[in-house]
C-alpha cells in the first residue's frame, strides 16, 4: 500500500512538472539560466511576477491560455514567467520595479518591449500581432496575406507608390500605439477586399531618418497617402468607427497637400493633449516654446494619482499657442540613459522647458490649479 502511494506521489509530481513545461499548451517557468540560454533561441513573452502579488496570481491562467492558443497557432514564439522572489538578480538586470511585468523579447533585443495594456487574453493577443504581424496569430486564415501592411526601408516606396494608403508612425513603448493597436488592426481587416486601399504601420523606433522625413515628431502620427505624396494627417477619434469613416471619406477626396509648418503647428493643437516623448524626438519635441514634461515610472503610486490631472491639464492648455503638455516614461529602456542625463532622481519630477533648455522644476502641489498657475506664470512672463 505505501509503494502504491509513493508511486502515485511520484506520477502527480512528474506530471505537474511535465505540464509545467510543456511547449504545447502551458507556460515555461524560468530560472536567469533559462532565460540567458533560452532567449537566443526564440522570440519569447515574459511575465516577471511575485508569489505574493494578488494581480500576478489573477493572470496565471491567462497567461497558460495565451502559451496554448500561441501553441495551437504554431507561431514559434515561447511563453514565459519568471519568479522574482526567487531570481532577484535576473529581475534587477531588467530593471523589474511593480509586479507584474509583461515583456516581449524578439531575438537580438536583450531589452524587451514593455506591454502597457490591458491583461485579457484578447489585449495580450492583439499586441503579439502588432509586434509580429506577419505571423497571423489568432484567427486569420492561414497562408493568406495579412491586410496590415509592416513598412520598412525596403518596401516603403513601393506599398505607397500606387493607390491610397493610411499609415500608422508608431513607437512600442508608447501607451497611446498600444491601445491603437487592436483598433489599428480591425480597421485593415475591414479594409482587406477594397484593392485601392492599403492600411500600414511603420516603427519609428527602427526607422528613424525615414519618420523624421515625414516630420513625426509625436506617436503615434497617421498620415494618409495618395500614389506616394502625403496629403493628409488624421487628428479625430481613434476608435474604429471613426477612422473607417476618415478611410471612406478620403477614399474619394481630393485635398491640397499640407505644407510642413501646416503640419507642425496640428501636432501641438489637434493631437493629444499629453504628448508622448521618448528620447529620439525629445529635442525635436521641446526645441519651441514652453513643454512642461511629467517624467514618471508606470509603477510609481504618486505617478497613478497624477496621470488623470495632467491629462486635464493637457487638455486644459491643448489650444494655448507655444505651449504643450508632455510626459516620458523613464522605464522604457531607450528613455533610461535619457532620464539620468535629465538629472531625473526621482518619481514623478516635472521639469518646465523654454525653447529646448530646462528652466525650472516644479515642486508645488499637484492640484489641476497649481499647475495651470504654474505654466500661466511663465506664459504670462515670456508676454512680458
Amino acid at each position: 500500500m505505501q509503494l502504491i502511494l509513493l508511486l502515485s506521489l511520484i506520477y502527480l509530481a512528474f506530471s505537474r512538472v511535465s505540464c509545467g513545461h510543456s511547449e504545447k499548451s502551458l507556460t515555461f517557468k524560468y530560472t536567469i539560466n533559462d532565460f540567458n540560454v533560452e532567449l537566443p533561441k526564440t522570440d519569447h513573452f515574459v511575465m516577471f511576477y511575485v508569489p505574493w502579488c494578488q494581480q500576478c496570481t489573477n493572470l496565471l491562467s491567462t497567461w497558460d491560455q495565451l502559451a496554448k492558443l500561441l501553441s495551437e497557432k504554431d507561431a514559434n514564439i515561447r511563453v514565459a514567467k519568471v519568479d522574482c522572489m526567487d531570481d532577484a538578480k535576473l529581475c534587477s538586470e531588467q530593471d523589474i520595479t511593480g509586479y507584474p511585468v509583461l515583456k516581449l523579447f524578439k531575438v537580438g533585443n536583450a531589452e524587451g518591449i514593455l506591454f502597457r495594456g490591458l491583461r485579457d487574453l484578447t489585449s495580450l493577443t492583439n499586441f503579439i500581432n502588432e509586434q509580429f504581424i506577419e505571423r497571423k496569430i489568432g484567427h486569420s486564415e492561414m497562408g493568406k496575406e495579412f491586410p496590415l501592411k509592416e513598412l520598412n526601408f525596403e518596401n516603403f516606396d513601393t506599398v505607397l507608390e500606387e493607390g491610397k494608403s493610411f499609415v500608422k508612425f508608431y513607437a512600442p513603448w508608447c501607451g497611446h500605439c498600444q491601445r491603437l493597436a487592436p483598433t489599428w488592426l480591425a480597421l485593415a481587416k475591414a479594409m482587406e477586399f477594397n484593392e485601392e486601399i492599403t492600411i500600414a504601420k511603420i516603427d519609428c523606433t527602427e526607422y528613424r531618418g525615414l519618420c523624421s522625413s515625414y516630420d513625426v515628431r509625436a506617436y503615434p502620427t497617421l498620415l494618409w497617402f495618395e500614389n506616394g505624396q502625403k496629403l493628409d494627417r488624421y487628428t479625430g477619434e481613434r476608435s474604429l468607427e471613426e477612422l473607417k469613416k476618415y478611410v471612406n471619406k478620403m477614399a474619394g477626396a481630393k485635398i491640397k497637400t499640407e505644407t510642413t509648418e501646416q503640419i507642425k503647428t496640428q501636432v501641438v493643437e489637434e493631437g493629444e493633449p499629453v504628448v508622448d516623448l521618448g528620447a529620439d524626438i525629445f529635442k525635436e519635441e521641446i526645441k519651441e516654446g514652453i513643454t512642461f514634461v511629467d517624467f514618471f515610472s508606470p509603477w510609481c503610486g504618486h505617478c497613478k494619482r497624477l496621470a488623470p490631472t495632467w491629462e486635464q491639464l493637457g487638455k486644459k492648455l491643448q489650444n494655448t499657442k507655444g505651449v504643450k503638455i508632455a510626459k516620458v516614461d523613464c522605464t522604457v529602456p531607450d528613455n533610461r540613459e535619457f532620464c539620468n542625463q535629465q538629472e531625473i532622481d526621482s518619481f514623478p519630477s516635472l521639469f518646465l522647458y523654454k525653447d529646448g533648455e530646462k528652466i525650472s522644476q516644479y515642486s508645488g502641489n499637484r492640484e489641476l490649479q497649481d499647475l495651470y498657475d504654474f505654466v500661466n506664470t511663465h506664459i504670462v512672463h515670456d508676454e512680458l
